[in-house]
């Protein structure tokens, strides 16, 4: 586990109309500030990767189909500076995933169908706020 992310596990509430999905309260300990909420639509075998922010707290969980999230600490003074970490986000295991700024950060959908990706953010999206590097950079040891 990368220093600083948290994984939290989320409520589903299904009965025969279909299915609430529990994200983010304002009252949860890991909520500390309302950004903005957007949903990333990613096609199969598709990759949306890296990227790093540096202000912004993101809180991702999958409402549809199957993520392969991956992160990279290259933090100075991290304890797990190096390290890769690989989480699979689906609807069957429902969690939110908190990532700190100055965390690299992708995804691939590696599931047979569209997914949907939910972020609420702590702060609203700017183009001066985050950093990018194709899927394929070698500053991050990873394959895809």
């Amino acid at each position: 586990m990368i220093e600083g992310v948290v994984i939290t596990s989320l409520k589903k509430i299904k009965d025969e109309r279909g299915t609430v999905m529990h994200m983010m309260r304002r009252d949860s300990s890991i909520f500390k500030n309302f950004g903005e909420i957007y949903f990333s639509l990613t096609y199969p075998n598709a990759i949306k990767a890296w990227h790093m922010h540096k202000e912004m707290i993101l809180n991702y969980a999958c409402i549809e189909g199957k993520i392969k999230f991956v992160l990279f600490d290259d933090r100075k003074n991290s304890k797990t500076k190096g390290k890769i970490q690989e989480l699979i986000l689906e609807p069957d295991n429902y969690f939110l995933v908190t990532v700190p700024p100055l965390i690299w950060n992708g995804f691939m959908n590696v599931g047979k169908k569209n997914s949907i990706l939910a972020n609420c953010s702590s702060v609203p999206y700017r183009d001066d706020e985050i950093i990018r590097r194709s899927p394929f950079d070698k500053f991050i040891p990873y394959k895809w």
